[in-house]
């Protein structure tokens, strides 16, 4: 009987891809869902017959890689990273579209494949349509731009080079301390080639997710230092969620009364209804929980990375002696602000501590204290919902009717703008998956295409994708993807005149809100908001577009309209858009927060002078945690 089996490269490829397997907790489910792609010159041939031949392994079309992987990005986050897709695509542009959903999976850590086809390993008709010419040297491709945002990178220029390249790639894809996106460039040529492959590379294989316990020193003293502190807070982060802690996190908090507050990925670690979740933390936060940040003398980090908008750009904790717990799977993480790394799985670590702190409570009064500003948060965030702004509506008000309107059950996805704000601040999370924010790169286009990912993940939810008019117009195309699928999802189009979030920015640094508007030039040069109405605007028909693309689409003008419309979307049985103007001038409140965005040192401009005197006092106030 033979032992080996002559494929080509491409065919191995898939084969292999098809059988592999996770299993965390018992559970066990295929890795892959399948490849998203678009076929080129660079792929049709080679990892494109392999899928023709391979029915049973889904392949979809999409219409923008960038959008592929988004899809993907959002899949595997709605599935606490335990599945993900494979992105296929051709040289040259086909792949650099790539590369932006690479940082963006990479940044929040989520596990991703990509396949970008590449230049001949054979140099003899090159160069070839689409390559990157270096006088220098002959070994490299605009692939080599997927290197500092992925975290396992190949090329594959002899088909036996599967053997070694593909177990590394899954070794890193699923692992909870080092995924994100995994690259593994696919010469055109080398797709084609045959070579004689083990049989038994292509036999079923189950990754196990590890669940590490932290050293048990590490806990002991960091029982010790809770019980010593005062005025201790907790910071949930995405790995809070990513390791289905949130039941261990909540009896963690029952027991000693510790108050949370939720960073953007980590909202929903906790109900919102939950007395001691004081809401978003930072830069982006409630008071309730940026008041007793300010005063904490211990902050227990639960897998979060303490991004800039955590931290409040290290001005969130004040306490002169405040100290950090930090509980994460990455050494990296848990070493930050030279805090005590409690290096392990969000789940068994917090049941662990829990354990050693048998008996332990915070003082009733700080108790008291935390539940008091929970009850005055909530009566804020209904304050905002019930805005009525007139004649447009308010951000804040049309976050409102979708929380009322949307069901317990829905997952909202979202990911720049203004909406991410404000959303982080009023959105009350009804399950650990109901607030699906990508804030880690924050990037513009993901909404749409992370709505159909988090759609095809979860079939059973209604998907709400809020997304601005300029991300819109930005990436829209996977509209078309869900139509051509029969994926439902609800996207919400908020169409406000422009930039919002940077005009608001722009407004907050003394520079009028310049460029942000989508109006026509005056005297050929953009105008600020000083200029008021003496603009003509854009004449953008959102709605027109998006019914081209074959959605269901709904125009509302006001809040009562809205809440009509959310309720046909939800009952319609495909992909509806709804649009809606609303006001691009009227905020949510900032509260008790502040961000560096650096001012200029110096300016001809009164207003930006005025704004770095400000800067220059809250610059003071960052900290080294020591």
């Amino acid at each position: 009987m033979s032992t080996t089996v002559r494929l080509t490269m491409g065919q191995a490829l898939v084969l292999f891809l098809k059988n592999q397997y996770v299993e965390r907790d018992g559970v066990e489910n295929p890795f892959f869902a399948g490849v998203f792609g678009i076929f080129g010159h660079g792929c049709v041939a080679g990892v494109g017959e392999a899928l023709l031949a391979n029915p049973d392994f889904p392949y979809y079309q999409v219409r923008n890689e960038q959008g592929a992987v988004h899809a993907a990005t959002a899949y595997a986050k709605v599935k606490n990273r335990l599945q993900t897709w494979a992105c296929l695509s051709s040289i040259g542009p086909g792949a650099t579209n790539m590369v932006t959903g690479a940082a963006t999976a990479t940044i929040n850590r989520l596990p991703v494949l990509l396949l970008p086809g590449d230049i001949f390993a054979r140099r003899n008709v090159a160069p070839v349509l689409q390559q990157l010419e270096m006088p220098y040297t002959q070994d490299i491709s605009v692939n080599d731009c997927f290197k500092p945002v992925s975290r396992y990178w190949d090329r594959i220029n002899r088909p036996d080079q599967l053997l070694t390249a593909l177990p590394e790639a899954m070794r890193v894809l699923t692992s909870p301390s080092e995924t994100g996106a995994v690259t593994l460039a696919l010469p055109q040529d080398v797709q084609a080639e045959a070579y004689d492959y083990p049989v038994e590379f292509f036999r079923k294989r189950v990754w196990r997710i590890m669940r590490n316990r932290p050293d048990t020193a590490s806990l002991q003293r960091a029982a010790e230092q809770i019980r010593a502190s005062r005025r201790p807070m907790i910071v949930a982060g995405g790995g809070v969620i990513y390791a289905d802690a949130n039941e261990a996190l909540r009896r963690f908090v029952d027991a000693t009364g510790i108050p949370v507050g939720e960073t953007m990925a980590g909202k929903g670690s906790l109900r919102w209804d939950h007395p001691l979740n004081l809401g978003a933390v930072g830069v982006t936060g409630t008071f309730a929980a940026n008041r007793i940040a300010r005063e904490a003398d211990l902050v227990i980090g639960i897998g979060t990375r303490y991004s800039d908008f955590t931290t409040a750009s290290k001005t969130a904790w004040q306490h002169p002696d405040v100290r950090f717990i930090n509980i994460n799977v990455a050494e990296f993480d848990a070493g930050k602000h030279n805090g005590l790394a409690l290096v392990g799985d969000a789940r068994e670590t917090l049941e662990e501590l829990r354990e050693l702190l048998a008996g332990y409570a915070v003082d009733p009064a700080y108790r008291a204290e935390a539940q008091r500003l929970h009850d005055e948060w909530d009566a804020e965030v209904q304050r905002i919902y019930d805005i009525r702004l007139m004649p447009l509506p308010s951000q804040g008000e049309l976050i409102g009717v979708i929380n009322e309107v949307s069901g317990p059950d829905a997952i909202v996805v979202n990911a720049a703008g203004s909406m991410p704000g404000d959303l982080h601040k009023l959105w009350r999370a009804s399950h650990p998956k109901n607030f699906h924010m990508e804030y880690g790169y924050s990037c513009m286009g993901y909404e749409i295409a992370g709505g159909l990912g988090a759609a095809m993940a979860a079939p059973d939810r209604d998907v709400f994708v809020i997304v601005g008019d300029g991300s819109y117009l930005m990436l829209s195309s996977e509209l078309v993807t869900a139509v051509q699928l029969g994926v439902k999802m609800i996207v919400l189009i908020w169409d406000n005149g422009g930039f919002k979030s940077i005009g608001a920015l722009s407004r907050s640094l003394g520079l009028d809100g310049f460029g942000t508007r989508f109006i026509k030039p005056v005297d050929g040069v953009l105008v600020g908001d000083s200029a008021g109405d003496a603009v003509e605007p854009l004449q953008i028909d959102f709605a027109m577009n998006a019914r081209s693309l074959g959605a269901n689409v709904i125009e509302c003008a006001t809040r009562d309209e809205y809440v009509e419309a959310l309720k046909a979307a939800k009952a319609a049985d495909r992909t509806t858009v709804v649009v809606i103007k609303n006001d691009r001038l009227h905020a949510v409140p900032g509260y008790e927060s502040w961000w560096d965005v650096p001012v200029p040192e110096v300016s001809t401009l009164p207003s930006v002078q005025e704004v770095r005197r400000h800067y220059e006092a809250m610059r003071a106030k960052e900290r080294l945690y020591l």
